[in-house]
């Protein structure tokens, strides 16, 4: 039975729902809806409601950063078997890796089959992109790494984590982070009340500035992605499932939640909270689920693997730019680097495409343009096929873990 907004240190400081969180999909859905049309009928007020969803960014980024941190070193330090971490760290990396070199050749495939740069340039309008394209990246080694900070934090919380495994003081200092994260994830609950806000926000800045117009021109492109992304999802998440005996349809619907305060706020990491509570509820192990979700921003971003090659594809065609095999060799290669840039902060995506740009130098920079006026919609694709990603990954490896107990009351199983 589902206990009203109750945190408590025996279930490790995850959240149960309550009524708000329950409901929260309906909130969400009719504040995008919202946005929509004050954006459009109204624009002049929908551009001054960005400071809203801009705001809610940067509230929640400081609080989801420590919960993720801590998160990973109570499910390392409380695991039995230390050896079981490298399995279990081994086994995620290697699926992550196989996931995202197959979205990538998605991508090459559907972009050399739907050909999205071959459109008419006469009707794309550069005026506004062009000074951000350019001067608004500096490829460095400092950006790189606070653009992946979640991997940086990854790699010292496991090491803390270790450390107070072997420690004789784990019993005393374990139940104080345990109960130091229950008060974070209280306080993230109360600023969820916003989210409905936030995604009002988000959709009304958008449909104003942008305007359906904007995706005319670039349409193919957009519909490119998308399409590949859907069937991505459908077709290879959904065999995954199915190999495990699970419904990614029934999947889908238990976290509708999640998907759209993701899609709302087009960051991963605002339902960070929710969905590892979701995971866990379904009868993923705490341990499979701290440490996957937080590896998952860093290797397994499936939406950025799709969006950067069919990018790369589109101005390819657009600049008539030949690509031999050797080119495409290449082109993997330098993504598999690049998509770790993609860290699941929003707009990062851009930057990723950026830094494959530079480093591949056959591609103009210019082609980042065209790109720039839609990246907004196409960030709502990838951010999700991300957190779908994700979300799927923890399933499986529970799975191969022997870490999975299904719960009744979360049914995903495919029935006999």
């Amino acid at each position: 039975m589902i206990k009203e907004d109750k945190f408590s240190p025996k279930n490790s400081g995850v959240p149960t729902q309550n009524k708000f969180v329950r409901n929260l999909a309906t909130y969400v859905f009719v504040a995008i809806a919202l946005g929509i049309l004050v954006g459009h009928f109204f624009p002049e007020i929908g551009i001054k409601t960005e400071f809203i969803g801009t705001w809610f960014l940067y509230v929640i980024e400081p609080l989801i950063q420590p919960l993720i941190f801590l998160t990973i070193i109570i499910g390392i330090a409380n695991v039995g078997n230390i050896r079981r971490v490298g399995r279990l760290g081994f086994k995620t990396i290697v699926y992550f890796e196989v996931v995202t070199t197959l979205a990538m050749l998605s991508a090459i495939g559907m972009g050399f089959l739907l050909q999205p740069g071959k459109i008419d340039k006469n009707y794309l309008n550069i005026a506004e992109a062009g000074s951000y394209a350019v001067s608004n990246f500096n490829n460095d080694w400092l950006q790189f790494l606070v653009l992946n900070r979640p991997l940086l934090l990854l790699i010292v919380a496991v090491i803390i984590g270790l450390l107070l495994n072997v420690s004789e003081k784990k019993y005393k200092l374990v139940p104080r982070i345990e109960k130091f994260r229950a008060v974070l994830y209280r306080i993230l609950m109360y600023v969820f009340y916003l989210i409905p806000f936030a995604a009002f926000s988000g959709m009304a800045y958008s449909v104003s500035k942008f305007g359906i117009n904007s995706l005319l021109p670039l349409g193919k492109l957009v519909a490119a992605t998308y399409i590949t992304m859907a069937l991505f999802i459908v077709v290879v998440f959904g065999l995954v499932l199915k190999r495990f005996k699970m419904s990614l349809w029934k999947f889908l619907i238990s976290i509708k939640e999640e998907i759209l305060v993701v899609f709302g706020t087009s960051s991963s990491r605002a339902a960070f909270p929710l969905i590892v509570a979701k995971l866990e509820k379904m009868g993923c192990g705490k341990l499979v689920t701290g440490f996957v979700v937080p590896l998952g921003y860093s290797f397994n971003l499936t939406g950025a693997s799709i969006f950067l090659p069919m990018s790369v594809i589109f101005i390819a065609q657009l600049y008539d730019i030949p690509l031999l095999f050797t080119d495409i060799i290449f082109l993997l290669l330098v993504l598999t680097f690049t998509t770790k840039i993609a860290s699941g902060i929003p707009g990062s995506g851009f930057i990723a495409l950026s830094a494959t740009l530079s480093i591949l130098h056959k591609f103009p920079m210019e082609g980042l343009i065209f790109l720039f006026s839609i990246d907004k919609f196409m960030n709502e694709a990838r951010t999700l096929t991300n957190f779908i990603g994700n979300a799927v990954a923890v399933l499986v490896i529970s799975k191969l873990e022997n870490d999975f107990v299904p719960n009744e009351e979360i049914n995903i199983s495919i029935d006999k």
